[in-house]
């Protein structure tokens, strides 16, 4: 098995352009978070009115003109998204002194207005629980009331659908969605409305990066949302990419992937990071077989047995699950990456190490 993917730089409303119509099965992305300062100068860049409504400390209408630039990017993205499939946006909310005045700039809200006016189906929300153990985390008055503020601890990992529920209908897209499945244990984890479980991403580049912090989202983050909502074979893309996590969780779930930087400074390290990924994506996928194969020998007296492993799963549904392991991964072009999987997959003997 193959799969191909693609990085690409400029503006993503732009950019988008070149991908085809009704090619995507799932986007996994976090844009920019209006009203955060490390972003003033990109939206600024987009629209100039941004800079001069935030130097006049015009707060709501700095945040609806950024808005109004994502919205540029969830238009153009539309049509490159098949019927049935979906979107993950990760975003959080924004707390923001402007004239003298502070307040709370509700980004999810405004994310979720401008999907579903393009007509997406809004689906339950994950919330992603970031704790901060900082001093300084409290805002306000202190001990006294009533002048303090709520610590803002989770950004919102926002999930819709495009049309109905998708279909498989054919005998090779079935057998696709039966290797693509999850461990039980997995699903009772993953669905669940908040995750506290998943780790931030450092966000500093160092000294010589193309920004002081990246914004990414950790891998895991990524990972669940391509193993929930694609399977194998299928087009992943991501219109804000960053560092290029989705690339990586995409390659580690056999999918496909396009992925839209904004920044080109990025691309050499993105390559870097894609073509040494081999290890890392392989260890992930090994240690979910280990920890399912820990969880069944706790668990005792599951009635089914995985076919490409051999060992108990909780039910039918994964008897054919089969996590893809990366052999080779080689640029055929630039920002084109070619990864070649393994026919033989993990071995057993490897898991139960």
């Amino acid at each position: 098995m193959k799969t191909l993917h693609r990085v690409m730089y400029g503006d993503s409303a732009r950019v988008l352009k070149e991908v085809p119509p009704e090619s995507v099965d799932l986007v996994v992305t976090s844009p920019p978070y209006p009203m955060v300062e490390m972003w003033d100068e990109l939206f600024g860049h987009q629209d100039r009115r941004i800079k001069s409504l935030l130097e006049k400390g015009e707060g709501d209408g700095a945040q609806k003109a950024m808005h109004e630039s994502l919205d540029m990017v969830w238009r153009s993205l539309d049509p490159k998204m098949k019927r049935g499939s979906m979107a993950c946006i990760n975003v959080g909310d924004s707390t923001r002194t402007m004239s003298g005045s502070f307040k709370l700039y509700p980004n999810h809200a405004r994310v979720i207005s401008s999907m579903t006016a393009l007509g997406y189906d809004a689906l339950p929300e994950i919330l992603w629980r970031k704790r901060s153990n900082k001093p300084n985390k409290f805002l306000g008055s202190g001990m006294l009331p009533a002048g303090a503020y709520v610590t803002q601890e989770h950004e919102y990992i926002l999930i819709f659908r495009k049309g109905g529920k998708r279909e498989f209908l054919t005998g090779p897209e079935k057998a696709a969605r039966s290797r693509s499945a999850y461990f039980w244990e997995e699903r009772n984890s993953w669905f669940s409305d908040v995750w506290d479980d998943v780790r931030g991403e450092r966000q500093g580049l160092g000294a010589k990066g193309p920004r002081a912090r990246s914004g990414a989202y950790p891998f895991e983050l990524a990972y669940r949302l391509v193993s929930m909502f694609s399977v194998r074979g299928d087009t992943v893309l991501d219109p804000f990419a960053g560092t290029a996590v989705t690339t990586l969780a995409a390659i580690a779930g056999g999918r496909n992937s396009t992925s839209i930087e904004v920044d080109g400074e990025f691309r050499e390290s993105v390559e870097r990071r894609v073509l040494g990924c081999a290890e890392e994506v392989n260890e992930h996928n090994l240690l979910r077989l280990k920890r399912h194969l820990s969880f069944a020998e706790k668990k005792g007296g599951l009635r089914y047995r995985n076919e490409v492993y051999g060992f108990p799963v909780m039910t039918r549904q994964e008897t054919a699950l089969e996590l893809p392991l990366v052999s080779s991964v080689k640029k055929v072009s630039p920002g084109t990456f070619e990864v070649q999987y393994s026919d033989e997959g993990f071995r057993l003997d490897l898991v139960r190490d």
